[in-house]
Formats: C-alpha cells, sequence, structure tokens
C-alpha cells in the first residue's frame, strides 16, 4: 500500500508541546484534530498529547535527558500508528477482552504494587491519572499480545535439528546459568536501500558506537536515534536469557562484559548497536517441576466468548465422567504444540507459564484435573501427572531448549510481522 507523510507543522507541534507542558489538554482535547490517518480509522491529537504526557513524565521519573521535541513526537506517532493497525487487525478477527478478563489483570498489577483495587485507584487519582483510562490501556495491551500470540505462533516452525543444535551448542550451559540486560538501538533502512545510503547508516552507527564508548548517556542516544519498539525505554531489552535473545544478538551479548558495547550489526535492511547494561546468575537454584497437560479452547471469529466458556465446561463434564484426558485433548484442544501429543507439555517449572496457568498449577493435586480457568490465550483444563524436584535430566533440557527456541523466534517473528504490516497499511499524516 502507499505511504504518504507531510511536513511538520510547526504551529501544531508547538501546541501539542504545550498541551502535554502546561495542562492545556482539556482545550486541546476539544479539538479533536486528527495527526494521521491509518487504514481505516485515525489518530487523534488527543490521543497524542495523553502518550506524549505519560512519556514525558516516565523520562523525568528516570532522570533521562529527553530527546529533541520533534524526534519525540516521531517516536510517538509511529508507536501510535503500529498500535492502530493492530487493533485493527485485532477487531477484524474478533480478537476481544472480556471486562472479567480486563478486571483480572488490573487486580494483579495492584497486587504487584502490594496495594488493593481501591488503594490503587486512589494512587491514580493523587498522580492525576484516570482509572477507567488505566483499564482501557490494560484492555489494549492485552488485546495487542493476543492478537500476536495469535498471528505469530502460526508463523514458528521448530525442528528436532533445532533443538539438538541448541543443546549441542557450547554456549548451552551458559544460557541457562545467566541472564543478561540488554541495550538496543536500531536503524532502519528501507528495502533495497542504495549501498550509498547503507554505507553512510553503517558509518553513523560507528560514530555513535564511538561517541557512547566516549561517555555519551546509552538510553538518550536510544530514546533520540533509534527506530526499534523500545527506543523510548532509552534501547532496555530487560532481563532475558541468552536463549531469549535474538540470535542475531547472542554470540556478540556473550562476549561482551558488562558495560561494553559491541560493535555495529550489520542485518542489511537494519543495522544494530548493542550494550551489555548487566549480568547475573540466573535460575541455579533447585525448584520444583511438575509433569502437566492441558486442554486448551479460545474464542474466533465462529465462537463467542461465550460459546467457548460452555464448550471447556463441557469438556470439564466428560472428564469428570470419566472420558481419555489425552483423547479429548485430541480431539477438542487448540494448542497446536501440544493437542496431538494428548495434551503433553512435559515436566514444567511456573515460570515457563503466565500467571493463571502457574497458579493452577500449583494448586491442582498430583493426579488431579482442575475446573477449567481463563488465561490471556484462552480457556484451559490442565492435568498434574506428576511432580519432582528440577533436575537437568535429557528430557528437562529438551523441554527448556525448545522453550527459548520458541522464544526467540517469537520475538524474531514478531519483528518482522510488525514490518509487514507497517509497510502494508495506508498511513498519511497530518502533523
Amino acid at each position: 500500500m502507499t505511504t504518504t507523510y507531510k511536513r511538520f507543522v510547526p504551529a501544531l507541534l508547538t501546541l501539542l508541546l504545550l498541551a502535554a507542558t502546561h495542562g492545556v489538554r482539556a482545550e486541546y482535547q476539544k479539538l479533536e484534530a486528527i495527526v494521521a490517518v491509518v487504514d481505516d480509522d485515525v489518530v487523534l491529537a488527543s490521543e497524542l498529547v495523553a502518550r506524549l504526557e505519560t512519556v514525558k513524565r516516565s523520562i523525568q521519573e528516570e532522570n533521562i535527558q529527553p530527546p529533541p521535541a520533534d524526534v519525540l513526537v516521531s517516536q510517538l506517532m509511529e508507536r501510535l500508528i503500529i498500535e492502530n493497525i493492530q487493533l485493527q487487525e485485532a477487531k477484524r478477527r474478533g480478537v476481544t477482552i472480556d471486562d472479567e478478563s480486563l478486571t483480572a489483570a488490573v487486580a494483579r498489577f495492584a497486587s504487584n504494587n502490594n496495594m488493593t483495587i481501591e488503594e490503587f485507584q486512589q494512587a491514580l487519582a493523587e498522580d492525576g491519572a484516570s482509572y477507567r483510562q488505566f483499564r482501557e490501556d490494560i484492555r489494549t495491551e492485552m488485546t495487542i499480545s493476543r492478537l500476536q500470540r495469535s498471528m505469530i505462533n502460526r508463523r514458528i516452525t521448530i525442528s528436532e535439528q533445532d533443538v539438538q543444535a541448541l543443546l549441542n551448542s557450547p554456549f548451552y550451559q551458559q544460557m541457562f546459568s545467566d541472564e543478561y540486560r540488554v541495550g538496543h538501538i536500531m536503524i532502519t533502512l528501507e528495502d533495497n536501500a542504495a549501498d550509498e545510503v547503507h554505507d553512510q547508516a553503517l558509518a553513523a552507527a560507528d560514530d555513535m558506537v564511538a561517541k557512547l564508548r566516549a561517555g555519551d548517556d546509552f538510553a538518550q542516544m536510544a530514546i533520540a536515534r533509534s527506530s526499534a519498539s523500545t527506543a523510548l525505554e532509552g534501547g532496555d531489552l530487560g532481563w532475558r536469557r541468552a536463549g531469549e535473545l535474538p540470535s542475531l544478538f547472542t554470540e556478540s551479548v556473550l562476549a561482551l562484559e558488562a558495560g561494553e558495547i559491541a560493535e555495529p550489526i550489520d542485518a542489511g535492511s537494519t543495522i544494530h548497536i548493542i550494550k551489555l547494561l548487566e549480568r547475573r546468575g540466573a535460575g541455579t537454584q533447585r525448584s520444583m517441576q511438575t509433569n502437566v497437560r492441558h486442554i486448551l479452547v479460545r474464542p474466533s471469529e465462529i465462537r463467542t466468548p461465550e460459546q467457548t466458556e460452555a464448550l471447556i465446561s463441557g469438556i470439564y463434564d466428560q472428564l469428570q465422567e470419566g472420558e481419555d484426558f489425552a483423547e479429548l485433548a485430541k480431539e477438542h484442544s487448540e494448542d497446536p504444540g501440544s493437542a496431538l501429543n494428548g495434551g503433553t507439555l512435559g515436566w514444567s517449572t511456573p515460570d515457563q507459564f503466565v500467571p493463571e496457568f502457574s497458579a493452577m498449577m500449583r494448586q491442582t493435586a498430583e493426579g488431579e484435573v482442575s475446573e477449567p480457568f481463563e488465561s490471556e490465550f484462552g480457556w484451559h483444563i490442565l492435568a498434574v501427572d506428576g511432580r519432582r524436584e528440577e533436575d537437568m535430566s535429557e528430557e528437562a533440557l529438551r523441554n527448556m531448549a525448545m522453550d527459548l527456541l520458541f522464544r526467540r523466534r517469537f520475538e524474531e517473528e514478531r519483528q518482522e510481522w510488525l514490518k509487514e504490516i507497517r509497510d502494508e497499511a495506508f498511513v498519511e499524516l497530518r502533523i
């Protein structure tokens, strides 16, 4: 599709910045100006102002020098456009988050901050934030997450050769014993960019590395120069095991000491700058493993949430009547990775699953089947076949290798998918 860009209008940009800086957001919202047309929808100025306020507050809390105003607005516009494209795709595919799941997610968020829902609402009010808007922001995040898993999981294939290659890798033990916190800056080129343009971008990356090694702030440069989705977080990818890093980075990261910056990584249409922010030992303590199976059903374009809940309840009734779990999983489960194996997930640790699944796995007795429960993936029933203290048996190693390969491939495919849907969308900027 065609993408049309227009120049920034200085007066409008100034008004946007004043709205976020001087608290005139309410007045500006009355205009409900359109700042971008995205396929069949629009991005409103009020959305941009709200996001600008949030990011500026976050940057101030992190004590990071903000980038130039036009750079910050440009970064936020691109993030809003990508979100808008995904939300339209989610709507077309019937991906929704019901109020019950949303409330449960907000309750977990409050609990993680040692607050009740009421205390959390009060804290938001004291900060001048809207609880209703917070709920909708969480709904948006959950919707996009569910859409991405639906669209990207089908693109991932892991072969026996892939698993063996990882098991035989000299970095394998290090992948499980250490975690890495990595800073990432990405420079994106147009597809089929001329050699001259590519060489200029690579020279700019070399210059950025030199400045960073001389003491320039990595987070500040990421905010100002990176085109990655983590730019406004200072390029921080968070704590990850080596196997969870994009394969493009893994070898470079493992060769770095904390604080060091790798030479630019040239991937053709993108150039990457990597800094190892921190490194720590991880997962070396012994923990409990559970041998677990599950059945998953999820809403779809042809099945409503209510019908999905009724289906999982019916499956549970069949189990209570003595039907075989494996046969029901093969017949009904919509988890392609386990359905054909009777729902088997193998020996697993709680941190491999979303909170709802981990909690139910812990509270279900050995040899028992859980009642139906819901997570962001859909409705589950799980069966606990055994428990043991974690060891590094061949089976456990293979399960962990499969999990790490999936996470790595997911992130790689996610970035590629985001680029594809952005390239295919019609976008007209109006600022």
